[in-house]
């Protein structure tokens, strides 16, 4: 399911976007600034400060997460099942290690969210539907004004 697309786009964000909703399916939704992939089919994510994210996995299971980039203003969103492996159980050192590789050891991590992807769909914002003749190169160099950005090279 994760692709080499979908998979540049989880590697070139900064943040992604937990989504999350309690027993009630009353939302939440929280950023993430260290994940990664596992595979084609399973996402992890660091829980470092976010109880009500934990809370509502805890109480369901089903969330979604968002990648976009901000200058392409094109990403996706990834639905699955979220399963919480804490710091006590005895795989959290294999589930982290992925984790601390790209990010280090100084958040303290508490948990880590592994998620089982079902379910993918690209995201891309409203004016490339509503002005198709707007190149992506336009998209970006608006972007890079509105930011006050630098481009890549």
């Amino acid at each position: 399911m994760l692709d080499e697309t979908i998979i540049k786009y989880i590697n070139q964000s900064v943040l992604c976007w937990l989504a999350t909703s309690d027993k009630d399916n009353f939302p939440n939704v929280s950023p993430k600034e260290m994940f990664t992939f596992k595979g084609n089919d399973t996402l992890i994510i660091a829980n470092i400060a976010s109880p009500n994210s934990m809370n509502n996995i805890l109480e369901n299971t089903n969330v979604c997460v968002s990648f976009v980039d901000v200058f392409v203003q094109k990403g996706f969103k990834i639905k699955g099942q979220a399963k919480i492996i804490y710091k006590n159980e005895a795989d959290f050192d294999l589930k982290v290690k992925p984790l601390i590789a790209l990010y280090s050891d100084k958040f303290p991590i508490s948990a880590v969210i592994e998620i089982k992807v079902q379910k993918v769909e690209s995201i891309q914002a409203p004016s490339y539907f509503l002005f198709p003749e707007i190149t992506e190169n336009q998209k970006i160099d608006s972007a890079l004004q509105t930011y006050k950005a630098v481009k890549r090279i």
